[in-house]
């Protein structure tokens, strides 16, 4: 949770959290998010989510996230799945754009994003308010150009 942009949640707003998160399954129109569990195939427990929201239909633009226990970080499972997001943005829904955004003290998803292939664009200064401290925000993009030519 460190590095989250919100803080604990209490057991109603999981509750609450859990029912929304259950509608975001498909993308169909502009502001729809598509969000899917990381499960190990060995045990089929929920360590962690990816998700792809489509941001502009007119600007062929998508954000991604992801997040993942700490007890399974450099196993390669978040790079797996946050490529199944990027792919099915840009060869399945046409997107032209996908951007990631973290804190910038988040030195493991910063590296995951470019392990992917997606370049820093920017470095916003105390750009966001985490936990009530601010940080700064990387902000990371790829284009489906990108994701094509890394493909080939």
């Amino acid at each position: 949770m460190r590095h989250l942009y919100r803080g604990v949640r209490s057991r109603e707003e999981v509750r609450q959290a859990l029912a929304r998160r259950m509608e975001q399954d498909r993308l169909e129109a502009e502001g729809d998010k598509l969000l899917l569990a990381i499960a190990p195939r060995e045990s089929g427990a929920l360590i962690g989510d990816v998700n792809l929201r489509w941001l502009s239909e007119e600007h062929g633009t998508g954000e991604f996230g992801f997040v993942l226990h700490p007890d399974y970080h450099g196993r390669g499972l978040a790079r797996e799945a946050a490529a199944v997001v990027l792919k099915i943005g840009f060869e399945d829904l046409g997107l032209h754009r996908i951007i990631g955004r973290c804190d910038a003290r988040n030195s493991p998803s910063a590296r995951l994003m470019e392990r992917l292939g997606m370049r820093r664009e920017a470095h916003f200064r105390e750009n966001e308010i985490v936990k009530g401290e601010r940080c700064d925000e990387y902000a990371y993009a790829m284009l489906a150009a990108e994701w094509a030519g890394d493909r080939l």
